[in-house]
């Protein structure tokens, strides 16, 4: 089975082919610039890298030029579309329609489109690429895979907000939780790590990125999350805030005389780890500004650290314990400065932090970081979403046969 994987942005479409038989990526890249001038498709295949300028109007323009990249006679992968099995689509939001991945029909699109107020910069255009592959691809099966879905098995009490009750049942104002492919991957892959079956373990996992959330993972089952109605809460990100007292902004409103939109691009686009730092939102930069002596960049590490540290103290307590914690995506992978600083406040959990293994983890590098004698475990899993996305796709498409 061959499984085409589908990520869609207002202005791109990353993309993957699937072999599954394998699990073998068979190509990939990303269609750029769509709807703009200068718009080409970064293609990778056979272990040689393709730039192609072309046109590209429109998502269903982009997926037509993917499936003739993928067929091409020097830089295709496969004879024939009729090899492509199924499509899966990376979602965002998917609201309390969706607790698992779904084959797409049209009552999938009308929750899709009712969930864009939630998403407004990202659903559309994931229905754009969804609409684009029908069209581009009919009769193959479409799967929706939401970041959404796999928090919503939180209880009440760790999703609801302290707001009028009526806010939730008039709006479902709550928290909602994202990266949630990448949490459900870590989480699985880190049981396999420990040897032990998810089922029996508590698990905190830490996707620290430009955009980062932290998850506790009881029994394979997320029980919280720190990303919340949108993707400004928890921990320190690239551009975004973390967690700020909303009355902060209030006040802000008010000093400044900031509109709702400026607002809402100051805890975007301005805050977190470019804002605090005054350096860059590219952590690798604040990094070695810190050990140049900036102090505003030496300060934002710490604020990071700190806060990652008193999430996994918090997931700890939820679930009255920890076995595991697992840092993945571009900055819990790659960086130890963090891991170590993270770590160096969780003695009080067991957590011994092994040093050499802790520097050799990064690019890729998966495994555990803490010496044999930790009580509580530490690892580090690069995430891979596009193979939940691709998996889950082969399992649904396989179920209705």
């Amino acid at each position: 089975m061959k499984v085409l994987v589908i990520n869609c942005g207002s202005s791109s479409i990353k993309y993957q082919l699937f072999d599954m038989e394998r699990e073998e990526i068979l190509a990939k890249g990303i269609v750029d610039r769509i709807g703009i001038e200068g718009s080409f498709i970064k293609h990778q295949s056979r272990g040689e890298n393709h730039v192609i300028e072309v046109p590209m109007p429109d998502h269903e323009v982009g997926i037509k030029h993917v499936l003739e990249l993928l067929t091409h006679e020097i830089y295709g992968v496969i004879e024939s579309l009729s090899e492509i099995t199924a499509v899966g689509h990376r979602v965002v939001h998917g609201g309390e329609y969706f607790s698992d991945s779904v084959l797409i029909d049209d009552r999938v699109i009308k929750a899709i489109e009712e969930c864009s107020s939630f998403a407004p910069l990202h659903n559309p255009p994931n229905l754009m690429g969804i609409k684009a592959a029908m069209h581009v691809l009919p009769g193959v099966p479409q799967v929706a895979v939401f970041d959404t879905a796999f928090h919503q098995t939180m209880p009440k009490h760790a999703y609801i907000y302290g707001l009028p009750y009526e806010y939730y049942e008039r709006h479902r104002i709550r928290r909602y939780g994202f990266h949630g492919t990448s949490h459900y991957y870590v989480a699985h892959r880190t049981a396999e790590l420990a040897g032990r079956p998810i089922e029996e373990l508590k698990i905190i996992t830490c996707h620290l990125g430009n955009g980062s959330s932290l998850a506790a993972v009881m029994n394979g089952r997320c029980v919280d999350t720190s990303l919340g109605f949108g993707t400004t809460t928890g921990v320190l990100m690239g551009t975004r805030t973390g967690d700020v007292d909303p009355v902060a902004l209030l006040h802000i409103m008010e000093k400044e005389g900031l509109s709702p939109k400026q607002i809402s691009d100051l805890i975007h686009k301005q805050s977190g780890i470019k804002g605090l730092s005054g350096v860059s939102n590219d952590l690798r930069d604040v990094e070695r500004a810190a050990e140049e002596g900036n102090e505003r960049a030496r300060l934002t590490l710490e604020v990071l650290c700190y806060g990652v540290a008193k999430y996994i103290g918090a997931y700890a307590a939820a679930m009255n314990g920890v076995d595991v914690i697992s840092f993945t995506a571009g900055i819990g992978e790659n960086s130890p400065l963090v891991r170590a600083k993270v770590c160096s406040r969780l003695t009080f959990l067991g957590v011994h932090l092994d040093e050499k293994a802790n520097e050799k983890a990064f690019r890729g590098v998966e495994g555990f970081i803490t010496t044999p004698d930790s009580r509580v475990k530490v690892a580090v899993v690069p995430t891979n979403e596009e193979l939940v996305i691709a998996r889950d796709t082969k399992r649904l498409v396989e179920s209705r046969r």
